[in-house]
């Protein structure tokens, strides 16, 4: 995936038959961080390059990041024949946990609870994060539910979601079934 915008150049590359490596470089560090452990816990290879508008904030980056995550995602799961379709996972961090539950269901939501996070993380405001879920579940064409269940430290709650969102995503791209995992025929 290619994208050029005034505010954000990136190019990226997702293969969901990987074993887990990644190459991110966002110019914003806690979000390597999330993305290389997004593509560890799932199993896919990531190479993310975004050049952002970062003089101005992390929100313009984030969000195109995971935009394009979320068209890489769908545009390697073509008509999503033979996948599992959902996936579901809860991953602890120390003293924090959270939940993921996905359904590639071809409809777009986003149901994010994050009220544990605190007003920062990493030197950015916590509503850049929604915003990377938020991107990558509508372009993805997912139903996403990332919950923050506990915890108190802001690194590990994110830390937590992120390898729950991995995991649930390896669990729903597995390919267990024959044909559309949907009893219309079809997804979307």
């Amino acid at each position: 995936i290619t994208r050029v915008t005034k505010e954000t150049s990136i190019e990226l590359e997702l293969d969901l038959d990987g074993s887990g490596q990644a190459e991110v470089s966002t110019g914003v560090g806690f979000a390597d961080h999330m993305l290389t452990l997004l593509a560890f816990w799932s199993g896919f290879d990531l190479k993310v390059f975004c050049k952002g508008d970062l003089h101005v904030d992390a929100h313009h980056t984030l969000e195109d990041v995971g935009l394009c995550l979320g068209q890489a995602l769908s545009d390697a799961l073509g008509d999503k024949s033979g996948i599992n379709r959902v996936g579901h996972a809860r991953f602890p961090l120390d003293e924090a946990l959270s939940e993921s539950v996905v359904d590639l269901s071809g409809r777009a939501y986003l149901v994010y609870e994050d009220d544990l996070l605190p007003a920062q993380v990493a030197g950015e405001e916590k509503d850049v994060w929604r915003e990377v879920f938020k991107s990558m579940a509508f372009k993805g064409q997912m139903n996403l539910h990332v919950r923050m269940l506990y915890g108190k430290n802001g690194h590990h709650l994110l830390e937590s979601a992120f390898k729950a969102v991995g995991v649930a995503l390896r669990q729903a791209v597995g390919r267990e079934r024959t044909g559309v995992p949907s009893t219309k025929g079809s997804l979307g």
